[in-house]
């Protein structure tokens, strides 16, 4: 009896931390045929999403509320960062504004997997942007009575690459909280080792 509910315990634990096929980025897609400034951007935002997928993959509720110290934000206050970004990056090249105060507190599941999708989204974008579309996507603010752009390079230097900044940081408060980073993402590669 006790080896049935072994074998059922064992089953189920794998089971949750199976990972989930239905969202992307589990691998990087495959590299694009030619070097075109949406090509870079796109693959650049494809590296984002891999990271955060097996960054986020597996946490636990002590995973998400942990953080290193009073003043720093838990996991999962710095994974709603990294939303919240990914829908300025999902913005600029879908012609959105932004608009303070628009951001929605969802579970950790749902804005994880909404926060792949944004990234998804964004690079199948850009993977098929010509130069003319790539000046086109603005980084837009809602002011008072106005609208703030700023180009795509912006995108680059700000949200994109906060979004690893952070990504890092869940990475680094996960392995304080006792639950490391797969050793099989293979980070260069962008494929999980067997």
């Amino acid at each position: 009896m006790k080896l049935i509910f072994s074998i059922l315990f064992s089953i189920i634990i794998l089971s949750l931390h199976a990972q989930d096929k239905t969202l992307p980025y589990d691998e990087i897609p495959a590299q694009p045929q030619t070097f075109t400034a949406g090509t870079v951007a796109a693959r650049l935002i494809d590296a984002v999403g891999f990271r955060f997928y097996w960054a986020t993959d597996g946490l636990r509720e002590t995973d998400l509320s942990f953080k290193p110290n009073a003043d720093a934000r838990t996991s999962e206050q710095t994974i709603a960062h990294i939303y919240e970004m990914s829908i300025l990056i999902v913005n600029s090249v879908t012609n959105k504004v932004n608009v303070d105060g628009q951001d929605v507190k969802l579970p950790f599941n749902e804005m994880r997997k909404q926060t792949l999708i944004n990234f998804k989204i964004t690079s199948d974008k850009l993977r098929t942007a010509s130069d003319r579309d790539m000046e086109s996507f603005k980084v837009m603010f809602k002011d008072t009575d106005r609208i703030i752009e700023y180009p795509f390079w912006n995108q680059i230097n700000g949200p994109i690459t906060d979004c690893l900044w952070h990504i890092g940081q869940v990475v680094s408060f996960r392995r304080s909280s006792g639950n490391p980073f797969t050793e099989k993402a293979n980070l260069f590669m962008g494929v999980i080792d067997k």
